[in-house]
């Protein structure tokens, strides 16, 4: 069955790619495998150059590549070509600091002529998602390739376009054959391509039942992993924030990528001396966001990736309403063409609803009034996700307190969670483990080797 990619804006059907066969596979991963030979043995300026090119190309092709992830996804433009530029600065920064990250190490106290050295694994295979079809590749691509590796991409299916731009990027750039490959691969292949003895390592960004099922794969064949899963990240409003600022950026956060991100906010936890006032902000600051055509630039919500995604959305809304959520705003798909979904605003959500207890992949707000801050803490980690959370306080002592004792792998203090190519990125819990970006990234898909020399 061929890959098909529907706009999501208007919901047409756009192209179909067929996918790769079995021989097909096995001719990439042969190739995989001889351009990590060659591609381990290049000086990182080497490697580094190449990655530059990269970038260059990234910039030069952004408002292209915006596009086709507008079409595939149904991203909003502006949203896209930042996307693209981040993925440039991935490239950047890791062909800048690449060397330092895996220089030689000296441990204290270690005996005379013993150091780690720290050497690339292999082919890596890639399984990536279709909310931030260019930032998810580039953000693990960087420092896999950078560290020496080569790289193996299966892509979502409904971005396929979008997984050959890739592919055709590094290639224009300079990367030899083999070293970076988008494969077009049914589910059914994913198996026996982890079980290949020349693929060395498994990443995936994904849902947790996808994260499980991979993780129980790679495991059994012996091979190193990095999961990024689900998130439902908390932002706890203490009673001394700023709740005008809380608002906007909340608002800001839940919407982001039409509130299709693992780490944008989900549940909204506030004390209860600040919930009426916050409750009154927050939902004059959803609504006011436009919703409409993603190539539009002046849009800030465009529609969800695909019906199916709007309609299981739509049902765990319903059923939290059900079970006695307070609807303040939205609530439902909108009129017209399309899979667009109504920015939504749930209150007084509590255990035993979805909106407590499950992701929700879309522009709906969870909102849970706490006693005090002791509560909200409570509350914040009762889940079982652990990917990111926000505190808001005008106390930065009283905030970094709360921070410390929230279960996340990041947590932001007055400002949204988002990951940035020099810091870790990864969570707890059912949210995954390993870390993506900066020095703890890189080192994630290398031989730590003890070298002693006598």
């Amino acid at each position: 069955m061929d890959f098909a990619s529907v706009n999501p804006a208007t919901g047409r059907r756009l192209r179909a790619h067929r996918p790769h066969s079995k021989s097909d596979i096995e001719a990439a991963l042969k190739r995989a495998h001889s351009g990590f030979l060659g591609w381990r043995g290049l000086s990182f300026a080497d490697r580094g150059r190449r990655l530059r090119a990269v970038a260059s190309r990234l910039r030069e092709q952004a408002s292209a590549l915006a596009e086709l992830a507008t079409a595939e996804m149904g991203k909003p433009i502006g949203q896209g070509k930042a996307e693209v530029e981040k993925s440039a600065l991935a490239c950047e920064y890791f062909a800048r600091h690449a060397r330092a990250f895996l220089a030689d190490d000296h441990p204290e106290g270690a005996p005379a002529g013993a150091s780690v050295v720290f050497e690339p694994l292999g082919p890596v295979l890639a399984i990536m998602p279709w909310n931030f079809p260019f930032w998810q590749v580039f953000r693990t691509a960087a420092p896999v390739l950078m560290a020496g590796n080569s790289m193996v991409l299966k892509h979502a299916e409904n971005v396929s376009g979008c997984a050959l731009a890739v592919a055709e990027l590094f290639a224009d750039a300079g990367l030899p054959a083999g070293v970076f490959q988008t494969l077009l691969a049914p589910r059914n292949r994913i198996p026996s391509i982890i079980a290949d003895p020349r693929i060395r390592a498994v990443t995936l960004t994904g849902s947790v039942a996808a994260g499980r099922s991979v993780a129980a794969q790679a495991g059994a064949a012996m091979k190193k992993g990095v999961f990024e899963l689900g998130g439902s990240d908390a932002y706890l409003i203490l009673g001394d924030a700023d709740i005008g600022r809380a608002a906007e950026v909340c608002a800001q956060s839940r919407l982001i990528n039409s509130g299709q991100s693992c780490v944008c906010a989900k549940r909204f936890i506030v004390v209860r001396s600040a919930q009426h006032e916050f409750e009154a902000r927050f939902v004059a600051r959803m609504a006011a966001r436009r919703v409409g055509d993603p190539l539009d630039p002046t849009m800030d919500v465009g529609p969800l990736a695909r019906a199916d995604l709007r309609d299981a959305l739509h049902r765990q809304v319903r059923a939290s309403v059900r079970k006695g959520a307070r609807l303040l705003l939205g609530g439902g798909p909108l009129p017209g063409p399309g899979f667009f979904y109504a920015p939504t605003v749930l209150a007084d959500v509590a255990p035993g609803m979805p909106a407590y207890h499950e992701e929700l992949f879309g522009p709906v707000a969870s909102l849970i009034a706490v006693r005090d801050e002791d509560e909200a803490v409570a509350v914040a980690n009762d889940t079982a996700f652990g990917l990111g959370a926000a505190v808001f306080s005008r106390s930065r002592r009283r905030a970094r307190r709360v921070a410390a004792r929230i279960e996340a792998g990041l947590v932001f203090v007055n400002d949204f969670v988002r990951s940035d190519p020099t810091l870790p990125f990864g969570g707890v819990k059912d949210s995954g483990y390993g870390r993506e970006l900066g020095p703890y990234g890189i080192r994630e898909f290398v031989n730590l080797k003890t070298l002693w020399v006598s």
